[in-house]
């Protein structure tokens, strides 16, 4: 079990838009944190709140009022950010989305590279790191080939060792296998938790695919803005 402080820690966190007739709660007192190490997924209907739970966690936006921890570090006090959010992220944060994103006209080796050239690695080790991260999920013999050669499952994986390149302490997944079928969906699945436990980042997976929630140590699910469920699945490694 990880004693340590938590990779993400949100606090009592409301977010609300707009005033009188106009208003609309979005997220109602929701409280969450997430260990080191530990792979957690996040259930909700459309509209239940997922998105800005998760625009939270990323620092992409702040809550009206709550309390954001970084590695135990306060970023967000009473709904105002506390520092350079966008260095934050930057520097301990990676991100996983429904489409790879990958930049088309760069191979997958550069498409990681770009990431570390941003978080201002130095050539050789980056290059190191890349082939590294692409070897780890099992796409390294595609390192020199365009987005366009690579299938749906390689090129969600490319993505993956991208978000990975920084060493994130948090790693956010918003619907990573909304485009692939069941079989590969399930392996991405398996492989975020594989990288949770071994590289000791926090994860968070925004799915709608109950077929592959057995291999999440902990099930949330949210509904109207409040969190409903919170189940442990197996112990935190």
């Amino acid at each position: 079990m990880n004693t340590g402080p938590p990779a993400i820690e949100v606090r009592s966190a409301w977010q609300v838009y707009g005033q009188g007739e106009t208003r609309v709660v979005a997220l109602r007192d929701a409280s969450l944190s997430i260990a080191h190490g530990e792979v957690v997924a996040l259930l909700g209907p459309s509209g239940s709140g997922k998105s800005t739970l998760l625009s939270i966690m990323g620092m992409i936006a702040t809550p009206t009022s709550g309390d954001v921890l970084l590695d135990g570090r306060q970023i967000v006090r009473a709904g105002q950010a506390m520092g350079d959010l966008r260095r934050i992220r930057r520097e301990h944060l990676g991100f996983v989305f429904q489409k790879a994103n990958l930049i088309p006209f760069l191979t997958a080796m550069e498409n990681v590279l770009v990431a570390l050239d941003i978080a201002d690695v130095p050539p050789a080790a980056a290059r190191a790191r890349a082939r590294d991260l692409l070897a780890a999920l099992g796409v390294a013999d595609r390192a020199h080939h365009h987005p366009a050669k690579l299938s749906g499952g390689q090129q969600q994986r490319v993505a993956i060792a991208r978000a990975l390149a920084n060493r994130p302490s948090l790693l956010l997944a918003d619907e990573p296998t909304a485009a692939l079928d069941g079989k590969l969906g399930r392996q991405v699945m398996e492989l975020f938790r594989d990288l949770g436990h071994t590289h000791g980042a926090g994860v968070l997976v925004v799915t709608h695919d109950h077929r592959a929630l057995d291999v999440f140590d902990r099930v949330v699910e949210l509904e109207d803005g409040i969190i409903t469920r919170d189940e442990p699945r197996r112990p935190v490694h």
